[in-house]
Formats: C-alpha cells, structure tokens, sequence
C-alpha cells in the first residue's frame, strides 16, 4: 500500500474527492485549521496548510 499523498494549500478549508472521478469518494468539505492539517476519512490525503496561508488567516473556502 502507497503512503497517502501530502498536498499544500493556502486555504483553511479544502474539498476532496478523492480525485479520481467516478473512482474517488463522495466530496467532502475538510477544515485545517486551528491545527493546520488534516486527513480525508476517506481516501486518507493528509492536507497541509501552507506557513503564507496561516499568515493570511486561511482563504475564503474555495
């Protein structure tokens, strides 16, 4: 088994589905912060919220 994937955004909140079309999951909508990271239930992509999107507050949710 792969080590799940590690993705960096500026954004405090990230949709994931997975990113495999009709192969991934149902879209959900996860939030990183106050923490700064956080892991998909379902397809365990482990996001990471970049230090310039912690300086800016986070994003607005897109």
């Amino acid at each position: 088994m792969q080590p799940a994937e590690t993705i960096y955004i500026d954004e405090d909140t990230v949709g994931c589905d997975g990113g495999g079309g009709a192969l991934g999951h149902p879209l959900v909508y996860l939030t990183l912060s106050p923490r700064g990271h956080v892991d998909c239930p379902y397809c365990g992509r482990h996001y990471v919220q970049t230090e310039a999107g912690k300086a800016a507050g986070g994003g607005h949710g897109h």
